[in-house]
């Protein structure tokens, strides 16, 4: 697998681009548990769509999602230079540079949404961020995602106590983190907030940080434009709400900022993922 992926990771950007692009037509047209999964998402989060309009945004979503995976291991596989290379303009950056100044440190929410793999190296040029980071299950894959986070400045701890204790103390000394909140935790790790107009499982962490730091919190995301020539970041301004140190209140306005980030080009998020695996009535 490792040698697998330093061999397709020196293939040409557009070459990976557009085959990713040809696997999501092919899975449009199968009857794989991506397309199932991606579709059923797809309904719960915008029921008011024609089957023309969802037909439409399904496809379009799953060849992005296979964009998204093969861009990865391109990125894993390339230089700190090559990422920077392919982001084109930066919005709203000003909220990035004003949310460092906060002597309690900056959280980035950072959905799964475009390319996130592309804009850790922007972010790494100023700050020295402290990451959590689950080993793969796969050891090659592990090793090559490995050797790529290494390049940059970023402190990599795991995904349990020890880190969470280890992204407090570097909150409180200023640090900068990046936390992809919009997964499905296990129940001692979450509470169930509305999503979609669904009330899910979903992460308590970010806001807990928020709310025992009072750390600046900004959302980041990197969309590929539509002529796949580059990647724009953005970065948005998010409720004051996050801060709140009731939980409900804090994750519900988490839950509806990454509403308003996704919504920008639903296209562009990783639907496939089981997201409302969780829900209560």
């Amino acid at each position: 697998m490792y040698y697998f992926l330093k061999l397709f990771s020196k293939l040409p950007l557009i070459f990976i681009q557009s085959s990713a692009k040809a696997v999501g037509r092919f899975l449009y047209t199968s009857n794989s548990s991506a397309k199932k999964t991606t579709s059923e998402n797809l309904k719960i989060a915008y029921p008011i769509l024609s089957n023309e309009e969802h037909e439409h945004l399904l496809k379009l979503n799953l060849q992005h999602q296979c964009m998204t995976y093969a861009e990865s291991i391109k990125v894993w596989g390339s230089s700190i230079d090559f990422s920077l290379q392919q982001i084109k303009h930066v919005h709203q950056s000003k909220l990035f540079f004003n949310a460092l100044k906060n002597p309690n440190g900056t959280l980035a929410i950072v959905p799964h949404f475009g390319n996130w793999e592309i804009m850790n190296a922007w972010v790494n040029q100023y700050t020295n961020p402290v990451i959590m980071y689950k080993p793969s299950k796969n050891k090659g894959l592990d090793k090559f995602m490995l050797e790529s986070r290494n390049r940059l400045n970023a402190t990599l701890v795991p995904t349990d106590d020890t880190g969470v204790r280890a992204l407090f103390r570097h909150l409180k000394s200023g640090g900068f983190s990046a936390i992809l909140p919009d997964h499905v935790p296990k129940e001692s790790g979450g509470i169930y907030a509305p999503f979609y107009g669904k009330n899910v499982l979903s992460p308590t962490l970010l806001s807990k940080l928020a709310a025992k730091t009072q750390c600046s919190v900004i959302g980041m995301y990197c969309l590929r434009n539509q002529d796949l020539d580059g990647f724009d970041l953005h970065f948005y301004q998010v409720s004051n709400e996050i801060l709140s140190k009731d939980l409900i209140t804090s994750v519900t306005a988490l839950n509806h900022d990454l509403e308003i980030m996704i919504n920008f080009s639903p296209e562009q998020y990783l639907w496939g993922y089981k997201r409302f695996r969780k829900m209560k009535a």
